[in-house]
């Protein structure tokens, strides 16, 4: 194995290759530690699988996201990188909520100390029978009194099944929980993982639990923020640029752009999709082993009304039906977060393979008619205008007991992140997050040990 030369001084170069949320997390802790980063990426935009796209002469998320007040790796990185969190996200309390159209429930949770805040929304709730309210309580402390972990890992199909919920209670909160946190539907989900998502929400303090909804692009909440703070420490962003090979030497680690253009660096941090990463690797390891992974899609429809058309509340749950053609899970008023967005509803439909065979324009056509009949406002059949993006491989599948890689390889100067590495959480913000500044500290680790 080559080893590589340090400078005399502590800053190292390090080539961090992918921008999305993993590379930009590890590059912010890289630079934070006084090293100086060039961040790669092979697109023109930052931000990797959550990023701005344009449309309609205006910038919007390639999908929308919530993130959880248990994100405390995310939440630190943005303020890291001078992120007025309390500006840039809306904080609502956890909850549940479905329009009057639909037979649901309306669960929301009080800003009370945990574990009273779910006592009181659990008490609250409307919609739910004496059966439904006492299943899910039975729940809660079942598996905290498991610590919620499993012996061996099971569908959320079967755990839901042992712990004897409700058919009720599944359809309106554990069935979209589960698409909606694992993007993986309860039969093929992975039931150790969602109770790690629970742990830390349900199952922590009560700001873990409160909602964070961006009000700004995705993009533009941390990726920009990440390039601003790594130029700022003598770092540099280089968009536009895919890189083909990676090769290590007495002199450093080769990143070449081509046959012919290539840079030295002390140490790369590889935060590609795994599998750009498994082909990166091989050509300097057979080591690490990333597995193929099977993916599914997330599409969000944006439909377009008159300004001044709203909703009750900034988001709601739908009753998702394919037989009747319904498909969208949730939807979010884009005015409540952006005044510039007035009118303007994103509907979301998680492990989306079936939807998007409709094509988009039926898709959107067939959301809008959802809408229309769950808020009885008939005039949401027709809007503006719509628009729907679908990310193909959005996340993999998480499903029981599945393979994921660690950070390390055989060189301890060079390093993967992403959210399909081994994590307690599924494929999220949170978990790209916590990825790349645990490749970073592998690299700070390393750098003080080679002094």
């Amino acid at each position: 194995m080559a080893e590589i030369p340090h400078r005399s001084s502590t800053t190292r170069t390090v080539a961090v290759i992918g921008a999305g949320w993993a590379g930009c997390a590890a590059a912010v802790e890289l630079a934070a530690a006084g090293h100086i980063v060039t961040l790669f990426e092979s697109s023109r935009t930052l931000g990797g699988r959550a990023r701005a796209v344009e449309m309609q002469a205006q910038l919007l998320d390639n999908g929308q996201h919530i993130l959880l007040g248990a994100y405390t790796t995310s939440l630190r990185l943005l303020k890291t990188v001078g992120v007025a969190t309390d500006e840039a996200l809306l904080r609502l309390p956890l909850q549940m909520r479905y329009p009057a159209g639909c037979d649901g429930m309306d669960f929301v949770a009080p800003r009370l100390p945990a574990p009273l805040h779910l006592i009181a929304a659990l008490l609250r709730a409307r919609g739910l029978a004496g059966s439904d309210k006492i299943a899910l309580a039975r729940f809660s402390s079942t598996a905290r009194w498991m610590d919620w972990r499993l012996d061996s890992d099971c569908s959320v199909s079967e755990l839901l099944q042992r712990f004897d919920q409700t058919e009720r209670l599944i359809k309106l909160m554990w069935r979209p929980l589960c698409i909606a946190a694992l993007n993986t539907p309860p039969e093929r989900a992975s039931a150790q993982i969602f109770l790690k998502v629970l742990r830390d929400s349900l199952g922590a303090q009560r700001a873990a639990s409160d909602m964070l909804i961006p009000r700004v692009d995705l993009t533009a909440l941390f990726p920009q923020q990440a390039a601003t703070f790594i130029k700022q420490r003598g770092g540099t962003i280089k968009t536009g640029m895919a890189i083909q090979k990676i090769a290590v030497s007495n002199a450093g680690w080769r990143v070449m752009q081509n046959e012919t253009e290539s840079d030295i660096f002390d140490a790369v941090v590889i935060a590609t999709p795994a599998t750009q990463a498994a082909c990166l690797l091989a050509d300097v390891t057979m080591d690490v082993s990333i597995p193929t992974f099977d993916y599914e899609p997330i599409s969000t429809c944006y439909l377009q009304y008159p300004a001044g058309t709203r909703l009750a509340a900034p988001f709601y749950a739908l009753n998702d039906d394919p037989d009747a053609g319904c498909w969208g899970q949730f939807v979010f008023d884009r005015g409540q977060l952006n005044a510039a967005q007035d009118g303007l509803f994103a509907v979301v439909v998680s492990a989306s393979s079936t939807a998007i065979e409709l094509g988009h324009d039926a898709l959107a056509a067939a959301l809008a008619a959802q809408l229309a009949s769950a808020l009885q406002m008939p005039q949401l059949a027709s809007p503006l205008w719509s628009r729907v993006i679908s990310e193909k491989r959005a996340t993999f599948s998480c499903t029981p007991a599945l393979h994921r890689p660690e950070e390390t390889t055989e060189f301890p100067h060079l390093v993967v992140a992403g959210d399909y590495l081994a994590s307690d959480y599924p494929a999220t913000l949170e978990s790209a997050a916590r990825s790349g500044v645990k490749a970073a500290k592998l690299l700070c680790a390393h750098f003080t040990l080679a002094k």
